[in-house]
Parts: C-alpha cells; structure tokens; sequence
C-alpha cells in the first residue's frame, strides 16, 4: 500500500502547477492533502477511481483538507471533536485493518500568539490518536508544524523558541511518540541531514535547502514491521512543502 501525504498550500494554486501530474504519476492508494484553501464548489477533480472527501474551513480560503482513496472506508469522521474543528483541519477514514488520520496541526503563529490554544490542540489530538489505536492500528499524517529534533531543520540554533521549534511544541511531539507511535522517516534514517518538507519563499532558499521537516507519516507501533519505506519528494514542486510519501507492506 502506498500513501501520500501533502500541503498544497491553496489546492487551486497548486493544481496550476502540476498538482494531478504527480498525482497520477505516484498513484497512491491514497494520498491526503492539507491546506486546501478553498470551499465546497470552487474547484472540480476529476480523480478516476477515487472517493473524495473534504474538510472545509468555515473562514474561507483558509486551512482545509482532503483524503482521495481508491478503497471505499467503512466509516468517515471530520474534525477531532476540538474548538478548532471548523477550521477543517482533520479528517479520519476507518478501514478494515487501520485508520488513516489527515491532519493539519495549528500553527503557534510568528509571535507564538497561538501557541496556548496550539498545545491544548495537541494534548486533544493525541487523546484521540490513543483512543483510535485501542480499537485498531494508526497511520496518520500531514503537515503537523513542528521540526522535532535539531536534525530537522537547516538552523536549529538560529530558529531555538521560534514558531515550529519551541520547547513546547517539541515537547508535544515527544509525548506524542511516546504514546505507542513511529516517526516512520526517523525510524528509518535516523541520521540522514538536509531532510527537509518545507522551505521558505524568500529568495533562494529552497535551491540552497534551508529548510526544515514538519510533514511526517506516523504509525501505531505494531504498524513497524509493515514499513517499506518512508520518502520524501523534495523535487516535487508547487507549493511550499513537498510530498510526503510512506509504503507499506
């Protein structure tokens, strides 16, 4: 099974940069999206043996998400039963044997002025993600705004207590994964630098890779042994992330 996972940041921009070209090109089984940025009606894929499913952001041109699968879920629930649920930022299908989770995390903002409502989103997602994995095995994904570790990110120095590298958010992260969950990337390269899924739009940067990794695919524990691999499609263009993609046995 192949997955993918990726911040289109506005999908309608990013369908004009080639967006249904990978999209046909990786052909996932399914393959979420986050940061859409748009309403019910604004824009018309034409993704051939696919079900679509969309979670629309009550503000519009803001946050959203999407999940396009090939394999019809059992059930399918939006939102994480949190305040910031009218924002879109979650969708959960249930399949036979997993649930897939897409989600995209609260960013702190650049002067942290959303960092107390950001950690109290944690605190609730990871609840859920625990409750969920009681029931059967996890594989969630998205753009979860924040580089764990100083390998995460080009500057880590430069960047301590900045939005997406505060203690607290990288605390959270911790927790997270100490709960019975797998950077799958990490897992599999625990070493590699100049890992990166997002770059800034300031000039050069991205050529120069100044960057940081805060699209991740993380699984229940007992998923380990399944992972494949764990890629990331840094060559991928049209947006300011790039595709995150996981393989699974």
């Amino acid at each position: 099974m192949k997955l993918v996972s990726w911040n289109v940041n506005g999908l309608r921009a990013c369908a004009g940069k080639g967006f249904l070209d990978y999209f046909k090109e990786v052909d996932a089984d399914i393959f979420c999206v986050q940061e859409t940025k748009l309403q019910e009606g604004q824009i018309n894929l034409d993704l051939e043996g696919y079900s679509q499913y969309w979670n629309y952001a009550a503000k519009k041109g803001y946050s959203g998400t999407a999940i396009f699968s090939k394999v019809e879920p059992l059930s399918v629930q939006y939102g994480i039963g949190h305040v910031l649920d009218d924002e879109g930022r979650a969708i959960t299908l249930e399949f036979e044997d997993f649930y897939v989770v897409n989600v995209y995390t609260p960013n702190s903002q650049r002067d942290l002025a959303r960092i107390e409502r950001r950690i109290d989103w944690e605190d609730h997602f990871r609840q859920y993600l625990i409750e969920l994995d009681t029931i059967k095995p996890v594989i969630f994904c998205g753009d979860l705004n924040v580089a764990h570790n100083e390998i995460d990110l080009k500057n880590p120095k430069s960047n301590k207590g900045n939005s997406g590298f505060t203690d607290e958010e990288r605390g959270k992260m911790s927790e997270l994964l100490n709960s019975g969950f797998i950077d799958t990337f990490r897992s599999l390269y625990p070493e590699k630098e100049g890992a990166y899924t997002w770059w800034s739009y300031m000039n050069k940067v991205r050529e120069r890779n100044i960057g940081w990794r805060i699209d991740y695919f993380i699984v229940s524990e007992r998923l380990a042994e399944s992972i494949e691999d764990s890629e990331i499609h840094c060559d991928v263009m049209g947006s300011d992330h790039c595709p995150v993609v996981l393989k699974l046995a």
